[in-house]
């Protein structure tokens, strides 16, 4: 039997996955790209007997890819936290799919594990941008507030890391910084011992710098736009920097826009809690448009 693991290459991804492999150690195919190639069970080729693991990806935008597999007889565990749709009844299928607000995959691998790697899925909901869940999770296990901080912080580098239009964009190839966590049982040592980590870290925030100097395309009331310049730094700073807009007071929406090589346009799109639609709605009425509720999605749009 072979095993594929299939995840984002975000900090949720990543993080979910070390705990699975923490607690499962096994030599896996992994299968992962840029935090919005989510579209990856169409890379995997997988025969009846194989178990292919999916984390932190739309079932609903894998949906086709998915049924491929189960009638092929793989064994398929999903774990996700995004809108998924109608999720298929297949004894090959074991989902662990729960969109609510508050919640990532990183916490849904935790509590299928039964908390025994915690403090990764602190990691990665701090990384998701879910603070206060985050907090109140590391408290259950006794981290303290300098832990919290250093955790906070390499949660935002791994998830940095993941934004680019292809690989090229990125710093280090999501499959390669997997490579370099599972040195490491705990992600406080990862952060500071792992020889990736102060370069993500620095990289981060000077990016961040260059893209809070540019001032709002539009400003309006509850929300604002921001259109980045055509470049590596900003194509890679985007989900960042419109985190970083979001979490300001007053919360507001905010669509950070940014060109891609192909000619068209990538528009992150952050809204309020409590705001009357919520932004994955709003973004699937979007060619390749998707994410989760609330704040973290994208939708892409042709330039006019």
């Amino acid at each position: 039997m072979r095993r594929i693991d299939v995840f984002n290459g975000d900090a949720d991804g990543l993080c979910a996955l070390r705990q699975l492999r923490l607690a499962e150690p096994a030599d896996s195919l992994l299968v992962t790209g840029v935090k919005r190639d989510i579209s990856l069970l169409e890379r995997v080729a997988a025969d009846g007997g194989d178990l292919v693991t999916v984390l932190d990806l739309s079932l609903e935008r894998n949906r086709t890819a998915l049924l491929g597999l189960l009638e092929r007889g793989v064994q398929v565990r999903y774990f996700d936290h995004h809108h998924a749709g109608e999720i298929p009844r297949h004894p090959g299928l074991q989902a662990v799919i729960e969109s609510s607000r508050g919640l990532c995959t990183s916490m849904l691998v935790d509590r299928h594990l039964g908390g025994r790697f915690t403090a990764w899925a602190v990691t990665g909901a701090f990384g998701d941008g879910l603070d206060a869940t985050a907090l109140g999770l590391g408290l259950k296990i006794a981290l303290s507030p300098p832990e919290l901080e250093t955790l906070r912080e390499l949660g935002r580098d791994l998830n940095y890391n993941a934004y680019g239009e292809t690989e090229a964009d990125l710093l280090i190839p999501p499959a390669q910084l997997y490579g370099r966590m599972c040195e490491f049982r705990d992600p406080l040592r990862f952060a500071a011992e792992g020889e990736i980590v102060p370069r993500l870290h620095a990289s981060r925030i000077a990016d961040l710098d260059a893209a809070c100097r540019i001032e709002a395309y539009r400003s309006a009331g509850a929300a604002e736009v921001f259109l980045l310049p055509d470049a590596a730094w900003s194509r890679r700073v985007n989900g960042v920097f419109a985190n970083h807009r979001a979490a300001l007071q007053p919360p507001r929406a905010v669509a950070v826009v940014v060109p891609r090589r192909r000619g068209d346009l990538m528009v992150s799109v952050r809204v309020p809690e409590g705001a009357a639609r919520s932004a994955d709605e709003f973004c699937r009425e979007y060619p390749g448009g998707g994410g989760r509720r609330g704040s973290f999605v994208f939708v892409m749009m042709s330039r006019v």
